[in-house]
């Protein structure tokens, strides 16, 4: 049996912790929240076996097998390294940490000391994405000529929103722009050549960020993140021989349409289990199971160049933060 522990309470860890009760091989372990009553509240309601005051106590619970971290942005590579030192399986939210140099100390250690860890981008688990990635790999639409990729919302103008707050790695990029980057590189490899235009506001974090990416094949990545306009959020994936549209929201999609040589478009129903980070939590179950240090789909090297072009466009777009360099 894999028990969980989760620090940072917030609106994702509830979804994670509901998806774990419907995960043969795994149970909720510890949780832990500044507030004790906070995580007395988590723990009763998803039925955890500990709850804690520190983070601190659930990374040196013996019975917790893997943490997941749920924690704002910038606590991501401080709260996994705590995590490893104390002997603990990590996955941690995306992003995996502020930087690469961060997302590099990570891995190391975690290889180090033999301990799987994982970047808990939910997305690369969800069966759409595994359907759109077989798709392609087996050239369903035959060479990728394009990537149109967008998610827009209008955010809270609230200065105190994790979204606005400079210090916990606020702005579009980080939060919502990732997808479509992801989306971009695990279908196209990484990019030869990138710009971007980006918007910050008053508190020095991007409201918008426009990317283009091109590929060694000649492929052309179109990506947009927007906390100031309501998008379409959805992916469409441009063929040689069709298209492969991943419909709204894309990054958790249960609905994919396929076009091939301008036949009529094949719709596929991909349902979720639960609010879809089941998916992942599978994963992670068996990469334990068989003692891995490594998830086969998101891999380390993944995360490596995700956070690199994730520092590049940040580059690009003058987006920086007070963090270890």
């Amino acid at each position: 049996m894999v028990k969980f522990g989760i620090i940072g309470l917030g609106r994702i860890a509830h979804k994670f912790a509901h998806d774990i009760a419907l995960v043969d091989g795994c149970t909720l372990q510890a949780v832990g929240s500044r507030s004790k009553e906070k995580a007395k509240e988590f723990a009763s309601r998803y039925k955890a076996v500990n709850y804690y005051d520190s983070y601190e106590q659930v990374a040196t619970d013996p019975e917790v097998d893997v943490i997941y971290i749920a924690t704002p942005h910038t606590l991501h590579y401080e709260n996994t390294m705590m995590c490893l030192d104390a002997g603990k399986a990590v996955i941690c939210e995306k992003p995996f940490a502020m930087n690469a140099n961060e997302v590099a100390h990570m891995i190391h250690t975690a290889k180090e000391k033999s301990l799987f860890l994982m970047e808990a981008l939910w997305t690369r688990f969800v069966p759409a994405t595994l359907k759109v990635k077989q798709l392609i790999d087996s050239k369903a639409i035959g060479k990728i000529t394009s990537i149109s990729s967008s998610f827009g919302f209008v955010a809270a103008h609230d200065p105190d929103s994790r979204l606005n707050r400079h210090d916990l790695g606020g702005g579009s990029l980080l939060d919502i722009g990732i997808y479509p980057i992801f989306i971009s590189l695990l279908l196209l490899g990484d990019p030869i050549e990138t710009h971007a235009i980006g918007k910050l506001n008053a508190s020095k974090v991007d409201q918008r960020c426009s990317i283009l990416m091109k590929f060694e094949n000649d492929a052309i990545a179109a990506l947009t993140s927007d906390f100031t306009t309501k998008l379409p959020n959805e992916t469409i994936i441009y063929g040689s021989n069709g298209k492969i549209k991943m419909h709204e929201p894309f990054h958790h999609t249960r609905m994919l349409s396929l076009e091939i040589n301008e036949q009529p478009s094949q719709v596929l129903e991909l349902p979720l289990i639960g609010n879809g980070y089941a998916h992942e939590i599978e994963e992670v179950v068996y990469c334990l199971q068989n003692n891995k240090i490594e998830s086969d789909l998101m891999t380390h090297q993944l995360s490596r160049d995700l956070i690199r072009n994730l520092d590049q466009v940040r580059s690009l777009i003058g987006l920086e933060y007070d963090v270890n360099k």
